[in-house]
């Protein structure tokens, strides 16, 4: 009489086995499917309201949001240097609502782009431009058709300017009023006492600039 009953039993305990086997396999998927949903892809990271264009020594900052809005989350801001290599300068951890800020004040000018990394995902954020102010003149008429020191030919429509030491292809940002401009050095000069750069004339139309003066620089 007890044979039906081991077996009844045997039975309803291959049946939980296999329930749980199926419950079990139905989680991890479940469990994968939410993990992979918090992890930040580049559409997640969401940059506003960045001050990038700054004088050396003023505060310059980075903001944004990353979905979902989770606070606790890991954001490493991120600069490029040379040969295309990304340094890790700063890190910050998301508030309520995914919310990130860095404030720094970068002492040196130049210019270099910034992104902010989170988990695997990279969000450019645009170029960050510390400046300072450089005496400038231009040059251009009654000169084109003369070679520049750095190659080709100097031209109505030549972006550039001229300066004694910098290399040669190196760019330089030069903002005047909201007006910016992004430019090689393609001369060398100027040989004037007390000047830094020689704008090119299209250079200068750029900027609206006028005959002699100043203007901002990161380089």
């Amino acid at each position: 009489m007890t044979r039906p009953q081991r077996n009844l039993r045997a039975r309803r305990a291959t049946m939980a086995l296999g329930a749980l086997c199926l419950a079990t396999s139905i989680a991890v998927p479940i469990a994968t499917a939410q993990s992979r949903a918090t992890v930040a892809r580049a559409a997640d990271i969401a940059p506003h309201g960045s001050t990038l264009n700054v004088m050396a020594g003023r505060r310059a900052t980075v903001a944004g949001r990353v979905r979902p809005g989770i606070a606790g989350r890991r954001v490493a801001l991120q600069r490029r240097g040379a040969k295309d290599h990304w340094s890790t300068i700063d890190h910050a951890t998301t508030a309520a609502g995914g919310a990130f800020a860095f404030r720094f004040r970068p002492q040196r000018t130049g210019s270099a782009r910034l992104r902010v990394a989170v988990d695997s995902a990279r969000r450019d954020i645009g170029r960050l431009n510390v400046y300072r102010r450089a005496a400038v003149s231009w040059y251009g008429p009654g000169l084109y058709g003369n070679k520049l020191s750095c190659g080709g030919t100097l031209t109505p429509g030549t972006l550039g300017v001229a300066h004694k030491t910098l290399p040669c292809g190196s760019h330089v940002t030069l903002r005047r009023g909201h007006r910016v401009v992004r430019v090689p050095v393609v001369d060398r000069g100027p040989y004037v006492a007390g000047r830094e750069f020689d704008l090119t004339a299209a250079t200068r139309e750029k900027l609206h600039f006028g005959g002699s003066g100043s203007v901002l620089v990161a380089a």
